[in-house]
């Protein structure tokens, strides 16, 4: 069943697709910058790339990790690919266009791979490469984001087809905004290990 449209509910939907959008143009403009300095490394290995501030602030570090080319080309190749997509699909949400669940499920789980490689990326940049890259933290953030906003959206469309109590539980959990609850916390230990593990080099 899917989720009948009122006022209140229509102003959650277009505000999910509003949050799709930005997130989507942010990542878009970081992995914009990310193969930018690819290309720029790929030239000369030895650059100095803007957001080379110390040993742990990094760009050129991760850039030049083998984490960071996995496929064989830079990883924000695959950003510049991808995003515009999920652009296309806010855009066309905010249109009221009401997408089948298929595609829906199909989109939430292509996403949910590019979701766990921004996370798998971020761990081996805190633990492995142990330096990050200020763009790569804002493209995983914005990757938490999109993804809350496509599952949000299957749930209140019912994609899962959960019974009608249960699914009336989850749209009531949604309309609340007790997911963005959920999000900011994903936000918080993120930014949180960083500060921990490496806020001294923060400091002047």
């Amino acid at each position: 069943m899917s989720l009948e449209i009122n006022n209140d509910t229509a102003v959650k939907y277009r505000n999910t697709y509003i949050a799709m959008l930005i997130s989507s143009l942010v990542s878009l403009g970081a992995s914009l910058v990310l193969s930018i300095d690819a290309i720029t490394l790929a030239k000369s290995a030895g650059s100095k790339l803007f957001c080379d501030i110390n040993a742990v602030v990094s760009c050129g570090k991760v850039a030049s990790s083998w984490q960071s080319n996995l496929l064989g080309f830079p990883n924000a190749f695959i950003g510049l690919i991808c995003e515009p997509v999920v652009v296309t699909l806010a855009v066309a949400g905010l249109g009221r266009v009401r997408f089948p669940r298929w595609f829906l499920k199909a989109a939430l789980a292509v996403y949910g791979f590019g979701l766990i490689f921004a996370l798998w990326l971020l761990s081996q940049s805190f633990f492995v490469i142990k330096a990050f890259c200020p763009w790569c933290l804002l493209v995983t953030i914005s990757t938490v984001t999109v993804f809350s906003t496509m599952l949000r959206v299957n749930l209140l469309e019912n994609t899962f087809s959960l019974a009608q109590e249960k699914y009336e539980k989850v749209v009531e959990f949604l309309l609340l905004g007790r997911d963005y609850i959920i999000v900011g916390a994903i936000y918080t230990v993120i930014i949180l290990a960083i500060l921990i593990k490496y806020g001294k080099y923060f400091l002047p």
